[in-house]
């Protein structure tokens, strides 16, 4: 293709010395969880596999209507998978029996990957590490679940089963199933959220139980000539490191997170109040984030502005200045709220206050179907969201350089026509349209997969593409603009005269 770029009669498109603006970033997610009755998908367990591609799809088409730009779709709920998985049962969450696979059969999260980057949505895969087995299942565990196959690896807590992070097999063992996710699906992102070691439980006298983890502190604690409580921060700290080392070695361009608890400990800063996560639940998730160890942390900022002693602005700003390595810093906010507990102009406060906050570039929200069934909410999003937005760029990613697009313009009945494609480099994952009509930009963030676009009513003053790649770069813009050609002098044709003697 060459940028042969016909506009109208006496004109034509050419390359022009324009600077488009620069386009607005900010990270726009949603959770889609399964578990707790099946909050967002699928509606509940054991449905027809087209209703459950219809679900996920509708789901998807009201992000992009509210102008997300990524989805954090629940993966592995507790040790079973909502994917076609060669380590794990199939969730029960999804076929209504733990290691049924759906029927007909297909592979959710290849589907889910496919529909969310045809509407150009980053999809991450969302796992919960250490949790063997939910509370709250009623249905028997597969025989080929971890309790089954490695019952020396489970630690009864309370109602609670867990895999023990101080045994390093199961650690090895978390850290092989999420690199085969990554390996084996184009994934964009993979993140872990608040559990680690589990949560508090007491017993019925009302006195907080100790996790039960006495034969892997045997084995391992006193070797390590830690403090036990420190030893069981060394191993959260040593699986985040693997896990991060290990994704980069694969598909360097895959981002890690984790949406850890809001509050790091009591106290920091001062005015805040409520449960210390580096000694419950043994994470110490501002040294992930102080050594560079994620791409995005996502805390769960889960209170309302105002809360005198979780207040959201004085959280937000510590954890910006813990953010020393620069990674994206993009809080959970607890939208499921609205309605109930909060008024919807609560979440709006929480975006604004984000936004002001330097080091700050987006935010996830919990949860999907609860922003799609709550009209209020759903306008206080569109608003928030007026203007279309990339993802922060990940600067400290690696990828291949991309070059400049190579478009066509051309005049046709039904208007001015545009197609392009790359012309060499790193593959396009989004285009970056923007042109310049009566004086105004206008910005189109289309998916990989659209390359043409029609201007039926106007023709641009000024036309600007750009290639982004997977982790936020763009190419040099093609600026073209339209420009009288010469006007071209009419060949004046001879008449032979012969003559006759």
């Amino acid at each position: 293709m060459t940028p042969a770029m016909l506009f109208a009669a006496g004109e034509t498109y050419r390359p022009a010395d324009v600077t488009p603006p620069e386009p607005l970033r900010e990270f726009r997610g949603a959770w889609i969880t399964e578990v707790a009755t099946n909050q967002d998908w699928p509606s509940k367990p054991g449905l027809p596999a087209a209703q459950q591609q219809a679900e996920l799809i509708a789901l998807l088409d009201r992000a992009v209507q509210l102008k997300l730009n990524a989805v954090i779709l629940q993966v592995r709920p507790a040790c079973d998978a909502m994917y076609a998985s060669p380590i794990e049962p199939w969730s029960a969450y999804l076929t209504g029996k733990m290691g049924q696979p759906p029927q007909p059969f297909y592979d959710p999260l290849a589907f889910a990957v496919a529909e969310a980057h045809k509407r150009g949505l980053e999809l991450h895969a969302w796992f919960n590490p250490f949790r063997a087995l939910l509370p709250e299942d009623k249905f028997p565990a597969a025989l080929n679940h971890i309790s089954k196959t490695h019952p020396e690896l489970i630690r009864r807590y309370g109602e609670q089963i867990w895999l023990d992070p101080g045994e390093p097999a199961a650690r090895e063992y978390v850290l092989r199933v999420v690199m085969d996710v990554v390996q084996r699906y184009d994934v964009d992102g993979v993140q872990f959220d608040d559990y680690f070691y589990p949560y508090p439980q007491k017993d019925a006298a009302g006195r907080v139980l100790d996790f039960t983890d006495d034969a892997s502190w045997q084995k391992y604690g006193p070797r390590s000539g830690l403090a036990r409580d420190d030893w069981r921060r060394a191993n959260i700290n040593t699986f985040i490191f693997q896990v991060n080392q290990s994704i980069k070695a694969a598909k360097p361009w895959v981002k890690f997170g984790v949406s850890p608890f809001g509050i790091w400990r009591p106290g920091f800063p001062k005015t805040i109040m409520g449960l210390d996560a580096y000694a419950n639940l043994y994470a110490d998730s501002r040294l992930w984030l102080a050594s560079g160890w994620l791409d995005y942390f996502a805390p769960q900022l889960y209170w309302p502005v105002d809360a005198p002693q979780q207040s959201f602005p004085a959280l937000i700003n510590w954890w910006s200045a813990q953010n020393v390595k620069g990674r994206n810093l993009w809080p959970g906010l607890n939208a499921a709220e609205v309605g109930t507990k909060w008024k919807p102009d609560e979440i709006a406060r929480q975006i604004e206050m984000t936004r002001s906050q330097p080091g700050a570039g987006g935010e996830i929200l919990y949860h999907l179907r609860n922003i799609a069934a709550n009209p209020a909410l759903a306008d206080v999003i569109r608003a928030q969201y007026a203007e279309s937005a990339l993802v922060p760029a990940s600067p400290w990613l690696a990828a291949p350089l991309l070059e400049k697009p190579q478009l066509v313009v051309t005049n046709s009945r039904s208007g001015v026509s545009l197609r392009w494609e790359t012309s060499g480099g790193g593959p396009a994952w989004l285009w970056l349209l923007q042109c310049q009509t009566d004086q105004a930009w206008t910005t189109e963030i289309l998916p990989a997969g659209e390359t043409n676009r029609v201007f039926e009513s106007s023709s641009p003053q000024v036309i600007s593409l750009r290639a982004v790649d997977r982790i936020g770069n763009l190419s040099e813009p093609v600026v073209l603009t339209p420009q009288k050609s010469p006007p071209v002098t009419p060949v004046r044709r001879v008449k032979k005269v012969i003559i006759v003697k």
